[in-house]
């Protein structure tokens, strides 16, 4: 005889004795999804999340990570106000609020453990007047106008730029990750 279980947890076709009480429960059946409770950390291999990787080097993934637009608030408005920009996509990232031209300040959603990460992050784009200079983003220190602190576990400041001086300029694409 079949056994059938249906959707409201009720199980027929078994006869009296067959099953404990409680070895089923209706929770179980309503969904298929896997839970961070049902997964013991120590079954997640490398092999596992990806058949390319090879080597014993364990795989950390990024704490956060976001695409922004440094010329656009959150309306999607070209803006050099000191407001948050406009963001494509993210993981656990708030906001990124502009602090002045090529400036940012990037906010977790969920703090990390403390200060020491690694971040990295690019730009595209390009604008007027720029020449051949190459791109790029550098993290604030303490000797950059004035600022205390940029790299805290809750957020973390930036600016992008041009050139070997890193002229400050805003570009339309920002990415940025976050590794501890």
């Amino acid at each position: 005889m079949p056994i059938t279980i249906a959707g409201s947890g009720t199980i027929t076709g078994i006869s009296a004795g067959g099953l404990p009480d409680g070895s089923i429960v209706a929770d179980d059946l309503a969904s298929n999804a896997v839970t961070t409770a049902k997964v013991a950390d120590a079954n997640i291999t490398a092999a596992k999340l990806d058949g390319a990787q090879s080597g014993a080097a364990p795989i950390y993934g990024a704490r956060a990570w976001v695409n922004f637009d440094g010329t656009k608030d959150t309306t999607g408005t070209v803006s050099t106000a000191n407001t948050n920009r406009l963001i494509r996509a993210s993981g656990n990232v708030t906001s990124v609020l502009r602090n002045g031209t090529g400036d940012y300040t990037v906010n977790f959603t969920t703090a990390m453990s403390d200060a020491n990460y690694s971040i990295v992050a690019m730009t595209t784009g390009s604008g007027s007047g720029t020449g051949n200079q190459p791109a790029g983003v550098k993290l604030r220190c303490a000797t950059d106008q004035g600022a205390a602190s940029d790299m805290t576990a809750n957020s973390c400041r930036i600016v992008t730029g041009y050139g070997n001086t890193q002229t400050a300029f805003e570009f339309g694409t920002v990415c940025l990750s976050i590794f501890r």
